[in-house]
């Protein structure tokens, strides 16, 4: 029997499925822990499930001596220290692809939501009531079918973002480290430099993973490169853009506006966005449905059964880990 920690609130039917494994399970629904507290809450585990807002670095990796395996409820794994678990020989696991269509729906709803001003209306007609049809409303907003769509990142859900962009009649760019031609025929998209994407967008989506070499990518130069009516939408992670500089972007319109799922120092949200009327803002949402929540939990538990029964994780970030890396 092994001890799972999870420090999130867990769907039951999971919690049962590790129970029925033979394993001990204890769950922490509360905020969450900070660094010492983590430490004490999971110190006897071999398992460990944590949340995007759980930070797993060298400090809390030496506080757990038992440590097998730590199971990610996410596909980023930049709150985990990949490179520190492997040399403890401790297995990251992510949660891939189960997460890819939710997330990119919600990419569009904050694109359209930022587009035709749908929060803006919805909190003014609960304040003020229904102001009666008029030609030009106050809430005039921009077109999106036959728009250019610019996509920042084309993996699994930049991709996703990209089908649904064919439903709208959209030119569709995208930027990536590297060319993925089979994804171009499939899509019709066309592979172009971030700036000249940037030039020629009219929605730009960033959808790439958090890196050194992506934190603050898009800064005041990216933003002043962009079309004052263009929209920024990230549901990638929040350092990918620099706050200050789209805050003063949104303030002095060098864009149209923005959707934003993700902070650059969550769980704080800059307080100049929480005024600005030309911006969407959700929690960390992208792949809170139902459905898709309840995939992530089966798939981080099916990591968690396989290591504790010493077979390769389906899921592994770290294979350098594994005894045998091959």
């Amino acid at each position: 029997m092994a001890q799972v920690a999870i420090t999130t609130k867990f769907f039951s039917e999971e919690i049962e499925r590790l129970k029925r494994a033979g394993h001990d399970v204890c769950v922490h629904e509360g905020n969450p822990l900070g660094k010492e507290a983590l430490i004490a809450f999971a110190r006897d585990a071999e398992a460990l499930i944590v949340a995007l807002s759980d930070r797993i670095d060298e400090g809390v990796l030496q506080g757990l001596p038992r440590l097998r395996i730590v199971a990610n409820l996410g596909v980023g794994v930049d709150n985990i220290d990949v490179a520190a678990a492997t040399r403890k020989r401790v297995l990251v696991t992510n949660t891939p692809e189960v997460l890819t269509e939710a997330t990119a729906d919600l990419a569009w709803a904050l694109l359209l939501a930022v587009a035709r001003r749908i929060v803006e209306a919805d909190n003014d007609l609960r304040r003020e009531g229904f102001p009666g049809w008029t030609f030009i409303p106050k809430h005039l907003g921009l077109d999106v079918f036959g728009r250019t769509l610019g996509i920042v990142g084309f993996g699994r859900i930049g991709q996703a973002v990209a089908r649904r962009a064919r439903g709208f009649g959209m030119t569709i760019l995208y930027y990536s480290r590297t060319r993925n031609p089979a994804a171009e025929k499939d899509l019709g998209a066309r592979f172009s430099p971030l700036e000249e994407l940037l030039r020629e967008s009219d929605f730009v989506v960033l959808c790439v993973p958090l890196t050194p070499a992506t934190r603050h990518l898009i800064g005041a130069r990216e933003l002043s490169l962009m079309k004052r009516d263009a929209v920024l939408v990230n549901v990638a992670r929040g350092p990918v853009v620099d706050e200050e500089a789209l805050v003063r972007a949104l303030k002095e319109g060098w864009i149209w506006g923005a959707g934003l799922d993700v902070f650059e120092r969550e769980p704080l949200v800059h307080p100049e966005l929480l005024t600005l009327g030309n911006v969407v803002l959700t929690p960390h949402i992208g792949s809170a449905t139902w459905a898709t929540r309840r995939r992530m939990a089966a798939l981080a538990v099916d990591n968690v059964l396989a290591a504790l029964r010493g077979e390769r994780p389906p899921t592994l970030v770290n294979p350098e880990a594994w005894p045998d890396p091959k």
